[in-house]
């Protein structure tokens, strides 16, 4: 007799998750879905169900927990409209390449295809998001196809999908299984390790060691390998750039780091890439390949866990395949040391330079407040091991470059889908996952909008989240988009404003609002210091433009035409750039106090 015999298919499905040691599951209950929802219940001191307001956000928490423990994140959602909630959070976690498996509910199995109430095709519907996607249709399948779903999930840093009819949810498993299913013969067994093979590790050493001038690009699969990524670097001399979700990589004050890349990079990063001779990639599929070197230029060395990623973005002559730490543990004794510095060093010029400029930025006491300087006050306040949740918009800007990451720290962000509303919900998984550390969330008024009913999620279960807004009423990235990639006046992207400050207070938790340059630094710590769910909105500059770090005249071209066109706030806008070019050219020569 097996454990399973006599037992209903939601419960099968409870132990088998439990088997593959998932401890949190974010969702919406429903009646497609109350059968699993019973079996959660039996095993609350087992698998914590966290309720929440959107099942968009259960996705969305479920793909952060997974980024940021490491783990198989996991979510839940009824028929119909709650599996169809979940689909954005979902392909967030394609999109990063992290593990995620949903569990959806689905009609009666005699009822499908019948114009039923809430009769979705499910299956149909998640056959792009889900690298597995099946439907549980008898008790003595479910074991089986939760044991493929979550290694498939984990192997393939992706998305997996079971539903479950309602009426198969409740069905006990009789052990009459089918001739050629021989019953139990799964198992709940990954292997995770990965490496190449040693002689195409060398050959990759080989062409490292004949670069004089490398740069080292990492991204999220070099989460992790930090110290060895800074041992290459340091053998190499070279400059390590780091795209957004390898933010935490390294610590941004590290002499290697160039900071990020693309438009929300460094100038000194965006020069090393155009005259570096040698790209070594590790765990990085950036999609702005208008940054990387320009095909030819440089040799091509690539890490990364999936094998079809290698060679995506750029021409690389070794591929390896397989963990980032374990492949650079082998390929260290390999590396010459380098004694030629005079790359690294212009580099490490460059950025000192940089980072005076992003100084004058950040200590600047006009008013309206620049978001600069709110993006600083948050960076000055976190704790050594704080996780930073960032959502998508100009808020990214500023995050990116001003809110520096120490050794200890985690940071993630919407990355290659990059959708807004993600902010909040990664920073309640995060403090979840890690309740005593440090949960922030910074993100801009328009993203927290769409799903701000999270916050009461966060009161609920009493995390003491720190909700950071960048309050400008304004779709502000999209409004520059407008204007300076396609040379139209903005429309559609203003807002009626919200006292999210209120808010807080409304739903039990603490708010704060920053008005005044003279307010930032006091009421940021205060705020930061509080133990209950806290949002802390600023009043910021609606027009600061969010500036790549080297302005083509496309874009100043793109910004005449806008004008020309209509644009509003053409007077507002002219003078708040004028202003901040003489801020720019006089940063050597003044320093900002507030009276």
């Amino acid at each position: 007799m097996s454990e399973y015999e006599n037992m209903r298919t939601a419960d099968i499905v409870a132990e088998a998750l439990l088997d593959w040691k998932v401890e949190v599951i974010f969702g919406l209950p429903g009646d497609g879905i109350n059968g699993f929802m019973e079996a959660l219940r039996r095993r609350q001191n087992k698998i914590k169900f966290v309720l929440v307001r959107h099942e968009e956000s259960a996705a969305f928490m479920a793909c952060a927990y997974a980024k940021y423990t490491g783990k198989l994140g996991a979510c839940v959602a009824t028929s119909g409209p709650g599996a169809i909630h979940l689909l954005n959070g979902l392909y967030d976690a394609k999109a990063d390449n992290t593990p995620v498996i949903a569990i959806t509910g689905t009609t009666y199995s005699d009822l499908m295809n019948s114009s039923y109430q809430q009769d979705v095709n499910l299956l149909q519907l998640y056959s792009d998001v889900a690298v597995y996607n099946d439907m549980i249709i008898v008790p003595e399948q479910a074991e089986m196809a939760v044991d493929i779903a979550c290694r498939t999930a984990l192997a393939q840093r992706g998305v997996s999908h079971l539903t479950i009819p309602i009426d198969i949810q409740e069905k006990k498993m009789s052990g009459k299984f089918s001739r050629h299913n021989v019953a139990y013969h799964t198992s709940d067994v990954y292997v995770a390790e990965t490496i190449p093979s040693r002689s195409l590790i060398k050959k990759a050493a080989e062409i490292l060691n004949s670069g004089n001038r490398i740069v080292i690009l990492v991204g999220q699969g070099a989460l992790g390998a930090g110290d060895e990524v800074l041992a290459a670097a340091e053998k190499l001399s070279a400059p390590v750039v780091k795209a957004l979700l390898g933010k935490s990589v390294i610590p941004d004050d590290n002499p290697y780091s160039l900071g990020g890349l693309g438009l929300l990079g460094t100038e000194p990063s965006s020069d090393a890439m155009s005259e570096a001779d040698t790209l070594f990639m590790i765990g990085t599929s950036f999609p702005y390949i208008e940054y990387l070197p320009k095909p030819g230029q440089a040799r091509g060395i690539q890490i990364d866990i999936k094998p079809e990623k290698i060679g995506l973005r750029y021409p690389v002559e070794i591929g390896l395949v397989g963990e980032s730490r374990l492949i650079l543990s082998a390929l260290l004794p390999l590396l010459n040391q380098k004694d030629n510095l005079e790359f690294l060093k212009s580099k490490q010029k460059a950025m000192k330079n940089w980072n005076r400029l992003l100084k004058e930025k950040s200590t600047r006491t006009d008013k309206p407040i620049k978001p600069q300087v709110i993006a600083k006050a948050v960076s000055d306040e976190v704790e050594d091991n704080a996780i930073i949740s960032v959502d998508c918009g100009t808020n990214t800007s500023w995050a990116a470059r001003y809110i520096d990451i120490r050794k200890g720290m985690k940071f993630s962000v919407s990355g290659t889908l990059s959708s807004m509303a993600n902010g909040l919900p990664y920073a309640i998984a995060a403090q979840i996952a890690f309740p005593e550390r440090q949960s922030i969330a910074f993100v801009g008024d328009a993203g927290l909008t769409m799903l701000m009913g999270e916050f009461a999620t966060a009161v609920q279960y009493n995390l003491p989240i720190k909700v950071i807004v960048i309050k400008n009423n304004t779709l502000g990235m999209i409004r520059w988009e407008q204007m300076g990639f396609l040379g139209n006046p903005e429309f559609g992207v203003e807002f009626s404003p919200i006292d999210f400050a209120k808010f807080a207070e409304a739903c039990g938790g603490k708010g704060y609002a920053i008005k005044e340059p003279s307010e930032v630094k006091s009421v940021m710590h205060q705020g930061m210091k509080e133990r209950k769910p806290t949002i802390i909105e600023a009043y910021v500059d609606p027009f600061e433009p969010p500036m790549p770090p080297k302005v083509e005249m496309s874009f100043v071209n793109n910004l005449a035409k806008s004008f020309a066109k209509g644009q509003p706030y053409t007077r507002r806008i002219g003078l708040t750039l004028f202003r901040d070019q003489v801020h720019n050219s006089l940063k050597n020569i003044h320093s900002h106090s507030i009276k």
